[in-house]
């Protein structure tokens, strides 16, 4: 039985939407690297060839490793190793369906990473940024609710985008958001983000008659549609220019800076990891290195024999 290739990825990427419930994003990333390294075995096994012609028993780990190789001339580590993941998902999905008796990338080892600290800002600098906010219109108030919330609660900008008005309780303080593979978690929420939303709400409702009770989005664009991610990050991009912030600052430096300042003051390790969403420590933990280093600038600033 021929079974090929290009058939698997369309079935792999539909499972991987509907039963696993990963993120559009991601849908699309996979596809976008399952589809290059199909094109990249059908040239090495015909000149011709493309990904359509290719059967699942043609590909074997040393067509991987050779991929690899390929990718190293022109690609970061960390790319490769997002490109690695997806074909090892894939293969694993195919393994666990009996489609393939061996896994060919079971044994392909990830490119070893450069440590990577996360770009920190400090507590100063993101009071500057948001008391830089001028809110005398409803875009104002609604650019500060979206980034008081954001270094509030420390959601991904995804999670923030597709938060309704039912998911925020405003007497309890409480957030809930959908994070990856379709899990809620519940959060708490400061009182300057829940006034600065209900500000915006009500501003938003005495122009236009939108009201908070409406279970709808959350935070609106100009046309009153939901707001994306690629606009919040260009909003953001121009706060930080008006304000003159040196260190550049995205929505994930908020999420970064809610971490590292959680842990500043004294939070736990795995309260922080709750309140990410993250499913490993680990991912939490590289937010400590930042934390060490400034502890290691105060210890060496104060410390009489150091």
């Amino acid at each position: 039985m021929q079974i090929f290739v290009n058939n698997l990825i369309k079935s792999f990427i539909q499972a991987i939407r509907t039963e696993r419930g990963y993120a559009e994003n991601t849908c699309r990333a996979y596809l976008h690297n399952l589809k290059e390294f199909a094109s990249y075995v059908g040239k090495s096994l015909e000149p011709q060839a493309d990904e359509s012609g290719i059967r699942i028993n043609q590909v074997d780990a040393m067509m991987i490793k050779d991929y690899l190789g390929f990718l190293h001339e022109k690609n970061k580590k960390s790319t490769i190793a997002r490109k690695l993941a997806a074909i090892r998902t894939f293969f694993k999905y195919l393994a666990r369906r009996n489609i393939i008796l061996e896994n060919p990338a079971e044994l392909i080892l990830t490119p070893k990473q450069e440590k990577r600290i996360p770009p920190y800002i400090t507590v100063d600098e993101v009071f500057r940024l948001l008391d830089s906010i001028a809110t005398g219109t409803i875009l104002g108030l609604r650019n500060l609710a979206i980034f008081e919330t954001l270094y509030s609660t420390g959601i991904r900008v995804s999670e923030l985008a597709g938060m309704n008005t039912d998911d925020l309780d405003h007497s309890k303080f409480l957030i809930k958001v959908l994070g990856k593979g379709n899990k809620e978690r519940l959060l708490p929420i400061g009182k300057k983000a829940v006034a600065a939303v209900d500000a915006y709400r009500k501003k938003l409702y005495s122009k236009t008659s939108i009201d908070m009770d409406e279970n709808a989005p959350l935070f609106l664009n100009y046309k009153n549609e939901r707001l994306t991610t690629r606009s919040i990050g260009r909003i953001l991009e121009k706060l930080v220019t008006q304000c003159a912030l040196l260190t550049p600052v995205s929505p994930h430096t908020l999420r970064h800076a809610f971490a590292t300042h959680m842990l500043d003051s004294g939070a736990g390790l795995r309260a922080v990891q709750e309140l990410l969403g993250h499913k490993s420590l680990s991912t939490t933990q590289k937010y400590t290195h930042v934390t060490i280093d400034r502890i290691m600038e105060i210890y060496d600033k104060a410390h009489p024999r150091r």
